[in-house]
């Protein structure tokens, strides 16, 4: 092969690819990035505005400066999914098959007794597919919304709190409220809704496990016993571990508030709560 043949060859070599890198430059310039389709759904959902709380039956129930509405019931006795990303647009769809995470909200031992308080996060389903699916999830780990149909759950999402007794605190484990939750339903300032149930679930004794949620913004909640004292507890520093017997306002992901666990001393019980700070 002689030399000018080589080098004529080598030049539309080069052009070729210089041809290309131009025709996918302006590929690349025509391409649109849309709005990810699940996002849209999940802020069409949160339009609606139907908060509900569900506690187990016999439970104090105490609302200051709310304007959601609870719907009490008798009730018997994971981790965050990877968004999946594709060219030209990035949809983000939430994984429906497990909760977001199971988060501690509090813990300790009372009297030889271990207790824990844990929530379940569900994400928000973006149609009704997805709500089925989650729905049949859902009933794979023993918890059920109050729904009337699957689309009761598209953009909302669902959270689960339960409390346990025994080793570890979990050897006696009840659901004890659940709720549905748009980015619509967020609280602010000193608004709080809170509960009383007995310690351990399988007792009718007195209501001293006050379980309640604030607006992210709360630093401080006071709880008063009816013994004329009270108890404060303040939110947690970010990334702080679940230390036994500590009372807190704990962030909760996934939801537009937080929650917050106080604990009554013995032989005396729920008065009410209210954020002082």
């Amino acid at each position: 092969m002689s030399a000018d043949r080589e080098n004529h060859e080598e030049k539309n070599h080069e052009m070729t690819h210089h041809d290309i890198a131009l025709l996918l430059a302006d590929a690349a310039d025509e391409v649109e990035i849309g709005i990810a389709p699940t996002q849209a759904l999940i802020r069409g959902g949160r339009r609606r505005k139907a908060r509900r709380w569900a506690v187990g039956a016999g439970v104090a129930l105490v609302v200051a400066g709310s304007t959601g509405a609870l719907a009490l019931t008798g009730l018997p006795g994971g981790e965050r999914a990877t968004p999946v990303t594709t060219l030209p647009a990035v949809i983000a769809s939430p994984t429906v098959s497990q909760p977001q995470g199971k988060a501690t909200l509090a813990t300790g031992t009372d009297g030889g007794l271990e207790w824990r308080v844990t929530v379940d996060v569900w994400p928000a389903p973006a149609d009704e597919a997805e709500a089925r699916a989650e729905l049949n999830a859902m009933a794979e780990y023993g918890e059920s919304p109050a729904v009337n149909a699957p689309s009761d759950l598209i953009g909302r999402s669902a959270y689960f709190v339960h409390r346990g007794t025994g080793e570890n605190g979990v050897d006696r484990e009840h659901l004890t409220m659940q709720g549905l939750s748009a980015g619509s339903d967020a609280m602010a300032g000193t608004d709080i809704e809170a509960a009383a149930v007995p310690l351990d679930p399988d007792s009718a004794g007195p209501e001293r496990l006050v379980i309640g949620r604030v607006a992210k913004t709360a630093q401080q909640v006071t709880c008063a016993w009816k013994d004329g004292t009270s108890t404060e507890v303040h939110r947690v520093p970010p990334n702080a571990d679940i230390n036994s017997d500590e009372m807190a306002i704990r962030p909760t992901e996934g939801l537009p508030y937080d929650f917050f666990v106080c604990l009554a001393p013995k032989d005396t019980a729920y008065e009410s709560a209210n954020v002082t700070g």
